[in-house]
């Protein structure tokens, strides 16, 4: 669909091809509709850390997350969501929640993707891990019925995809340098602080590398003043942004920290939906879009739209994920200016094959869909 088509090529003019193009996405929602009800299958999957994953927030050797799989006609859709525990949310709360729409969703059109994606979202109150992994999944499913990568699907080229950073999560300096020495493929590194600690932390960084670093405290300074006075130490350091400063709930504070600080500050925490985009506009750079908060495919590609239409940065992030997650992100990264997209790196279990990193550069899948395969076929 994103693919360019010269006058004649094949004997197809441009015109010729959109409609082609449609009449496949016609075919599509009449064969879908008319051939029975779906699968809709869940599952939790325990993903396995390579190292304690530690931040301001929790400290974990394991995540489980949610697996949706979506079929019909022969072809399977697959999706995954990270519950968050501080929305409430667990890989079982998930699971039931999925579980409460199984009959819309075995019913329902799923080339009616859009119209399907609202009904869920009314439907489950909160849940947006469950969401995401049902959206993925549907998705999934449309972009190999068309015969698409998901990236085609939005007119987008992969070759826009950008570098994404490696997170190093809080330890002690040791083991920080340790992980940095690990990390040595990456042209950019993600560093977690928001501590006492985090002029140790970045001391142990910059004791072996001189790589630019962009930094997420996750809500953990607690007054303005400190944020102003980390941040300005940080610029020192060769942080090209910081994320999420303070609590999310700290608007005004961090407008009044962004009147003081010379380098970006982009929003995690306090926007998590498109709605939130314009009570941050004036307190924040950019934004952080992860598909878990904000329920999939389709709200990220409007949170990044809307934010961009603000004339804000935007960021494709993640949480500790599976490639399924992972790479159903990575198909809207040449739309974002910075991508954090190694969840599936941080893991010894990943499922699927699917976005792969190289040099930094994310390389996008050329298969329909979400492109994912299973590891042991990789």
């Amino acid at each position: 669909m994103g693919s360019r088509v010269g006058k004649g090529a094949r004997g197809l003019t441009r015109r010729s091809a959109i409609g082609a193009t449609g009449a496949a996405i016609s075919a599509l929602g009449a064969s879908a509709a008319g051939d029975g009800r779906a699968q809709v299958r869940t599952g939790i999957t325990r993903l396995k850390l390579k190292h304690t994953w530690t931040t301001v927030m929790s400290s974990s050797d394991f995540r489980d997350t949610l697996q949706v799989s979506y079929s019909r006609n022969g072809i399977t859709g697959h999706g995954e969501g990270a519950p968050i525990v501080r929305y409430n949310e667990s890989a079982e709360s998930a699971r039931k929640a999925v579980e409460s729409v199984q009959d819309l969703l075995a019913g329902a059109d799923p080339a009616a993707f859009e119209k399907l994606t609202a009904e869920v979202f009314r439907r489950i109150d909160g849940q947006y891990a469950a969401k995401s992994a049902i959206n993925i999944a549907l998705m999934d499913w449309t972009g190999q019925r068309l015969g698409v990568p998901l990236y085609r699907y939005f007119g987008l080229d992969p070759k826009d995809a950008p570098v994404t950073t490696f997170s190093i999560g809080i330890d002690n300096p040791a083991t920080t340098r340790a992980k940095v020495e690990e990390a040595a493929p990456f042209p950019i590194l993600k560093i977690k602080v928001g501590l006492d600690t985090d002029e140790a932390t970045i001391a142990a960084v910059r004791a072996v590398t001189k790589k630019p670093l962009r930094v997420d405290a996750n809500e953990g300074w607690k007054t303005k003043e400190e944020a102003v006075r980390k941040i300005n130490w940080l610029e020192k350091q060769g942080v090209e942004f910081v994320e999420q400063p303070m609590p999310a709930n700290m608007i005004e504070e961090t407008r009044w920290v962004r009147a003081r600080v010379h380098i970006p500050v982009i929003a995690d925490e306090s926007c998590l939906h498109a709605a939130d985009i314009p009570k941050v506009k004036d307190a924040f750079d950019g934004i952080n879009v992860k598909l878990d908060k904000a329920g999939g495919v389709l709200e990220a590609y409007r949170m990044i739209e809307i934010a961009k239409s603000f004339g804000m940065k935007t960021m494709l992030g993640c949480m500790v994920s599976s490639s399924c997650t992972v790479t159903a992100a990575a198909h809207l990264s040449p739309l974002v200016d910075y991508a954090d997209l190694d969840g599936n790196l941080l893991i010894a279990n990943d499922p699927y094959s699917g976005v792969i990193v190289r040099n930094g550069k994310l390389i996008l899948p050329d298969r329909p869909g979400l492109g994912l395969l299973p590891l042991s076929r990789a």
